[in-house]
């Protein structure tokens, strides 16, 4: 943590440019020093028995506090600083309202009892847990980058906790490989990810571009993928079809996983042909899941409550999620990751891009690209493929690293934390290092672009 916060601080005062040159100032510095204790605290969460939103949210709202009593102090106009966090609110408000409903939906095909049906289905046909390992991660890798990674990781995580409740050594290597495999899938498509939307839409590469990096995300991935099924049991999960009652789709049940996929098509649709917010696409969603559960009411007089399905959603990693974006969002502001095209010059963007993916695990991809994009290196398309690509995949070093991650932490709930994560790191680190060969050899040796 030491060497981290040094390396942050090295990087912010030598690459931080235009903004407010606020790196080395006092309230530069308390931020950084809050910020790299917060994720301490963060990533320590067994330790202190911490919930990670609580410090999430403090760093976060802490470090804008600063800069308003510095402005505050030094007389400052405080355009710019209302400004920025009114874009903020704005960027976080989208997130979290996409997220919102996703989770929303999930809870309701809980409560329609789709994810009990589907363990029947699985475990009543006597599929080993490494079939299901290999099962749900390959759904993980071809959902994403339709459903998005966030999405596909929820849902896959959810079947996994109803598949095993108990048995670690199944349902860590498991959902650590849902999470690789989401971002590793959304990294080769426009909207499987938001990296790949921003620079998409940045218009970096062309819609087609993207398909280039499958063999990359699918090579990585299938190399991390089999190292991790050698740490999970042989055995099957317990069934006994005398004792085990047969699950079954509640009514309506199959009608709102079409409701889903059309929610997912409509925020697709809003941002890509209509240039709205693809949460506006997920708000009409769920006003369609509601439409439809009044109709499900008087047609077999069974209540679909989705406010009671939104009371029971991970609240906290939505919280999480909000003060991770605005710690990154005060950070930025302050001139942390303003990362200048001088960088790209002096390094090389080779091994730039590569940097990239391990700074998004740590930070947050969403910022480093944007910081990237704002940069705006001079480039060709076969960099601007990596560094999409790296951002991507590189959130899956560390649990937090990625929504996705995110996402499955809440879901298995002292399962798959941190350091459940890091003891399999390697195996994910191994992926991430192929991934780039075969992109080199794809586009530096053969020019396949």
């Amino acid at each position: 943590m030491k060497i981290f916060g040094v390396l942050l601080f090295f990087t912010a005062s030598l690459f931080a440019e235009g903004g407010e040159h606020l790196t080395t100032t006092f309230v530069g510095i308390v931020s950084l020093v809050v910020f790299v204790l917060g994720y301490y605290v963060i990533a320590a969460e067994e330790k202190f028995h911490i919930n990670k939103a609580i410090p999430a949210l403090f760093i976060g709202t802490f470090i804008f506090m600063m800069i308003g009593v510095y402005y505050w102090i030094n007389g400052l106009d405080r355009e710019p600083l209302a400004l920025e966090v009114d874009r903020l609110i704005l960027e976080i408000a989208e997130i979290f309202f996409f997220l919102m409903v996703a989770m929303t939906y999930i809870e309701t095909l809980i409560e329609r009892n789709v994810f009990n049906a589907l363990k029947y289905s699985l475990t009543s046909k006597g599929y080993s847990y490494k079939k299901l390992f290999w099962l749900t991660g390959l759904l993980a890798f071809f959902i994403s980058p339709v459903a998005d990674n966030l999405t596909t990781a929820l849902i896959l995580s959810t079947v996994l906790i109803t598949i095993e409740k108990e048995r670690k050594e199944f349902l860590i290597p498991a959902a650590i490989n849902i999470v690789v495999a989401a971002n590793a899938g959304g990294a080769w498509s426009p909207f499987g990810d938001i990296t790949t939307l921003m620079a998409w839409t940045a218009e970096r590469a062309g819609f087609v571009d993207f398909f280039y990096l499958f063999p990359a995300s699918f090579v990585g991935w299938i190399v991390t993928a089999w190292l991790l099924s050698l740490f999970v049991p042989k055995d099957k999960p317990h069934f006994d079809a005398a004792k085990e009652k047969k699950e079954e789709i509640y009514p309506g049940g199959r009608v709102v996983m079409i409701l889903g996929v059309t929610t997912i098509v409509s925020a697709v649709l809003s941002h890509q042909l209509f240039h709205l917010p693809a949460m506006w696409g997920m708000m009409f969603g769920l006003s369609l899941l509601k439409l439809y559960s009044y109709r499900l009411k008087r047609k077999y007089n069974t209540e679909v409550n989705i406010f009671q399905s939104i009371s029971k959603i991970e609240h906290d990693t939505l919280l999480f999620f909000v003060g991770i974006l605005a710690a990154v969002g005060g950070l930025h502001f302050l001139g942390f990751l303003d990362l200048a095209a001088k960088l790209y010059a002096i390094v090389g963007p080779d091994a730039v891009n590569i940097g990239v993916g391990f700074l998004s695990a740590i930070v947050d991809n969403v910022p480093v690209m944007s910081a990237v994009l704002k940069s705006n290196p001079n480039m060709g398309m076969d960099q601007w493929l990596l560094v999409t690509m790296t951002a991507g995949i590189g959130g899956s070093l560390i649990s937090f690293g990625s929504a996705a991650g995110v996402g499955v932490m809440g879901k298995l709930r002292g399962i798959y934390t941190f350091g459940a994560h890091l003891k399999y790191a390697w195996t994910i680190l191994v992926g991430y290092i192929l991934s780039i060969v075969i992109w080199y050899i794809q586009f530096e040796v053969f020019k396949d672009f």
